[in-house]
């Protein structure tokens, strides 16, 4: 499983997230706050998503 952190938190460092990739999935959490549960989504719909967020 691949995973990344955010390097683009707040001047507090307080809003972080981190992706992990499987063949299948995305799994993204809060890593400043793990207890809290994470989203799971679809590899392609990951794909859709971050394609969007690049023309932003």
């Amino acid at each position: 499983m691949a995973g990344s952190k955010s390097s683009n938190g707040s001047a507090q460092d307080d809003d972080c997230g981190e992706v992990a990739v499987t063949e299948q999935t995305a799994y993204v959490r809060d890593s400043k706050n793990s207890s809290r549960p994470g989203l799971a989504i679809g590899r392609d719909d990951w794909s859709r998503f971050v394609r969007y967020a690049g023309n932003g």
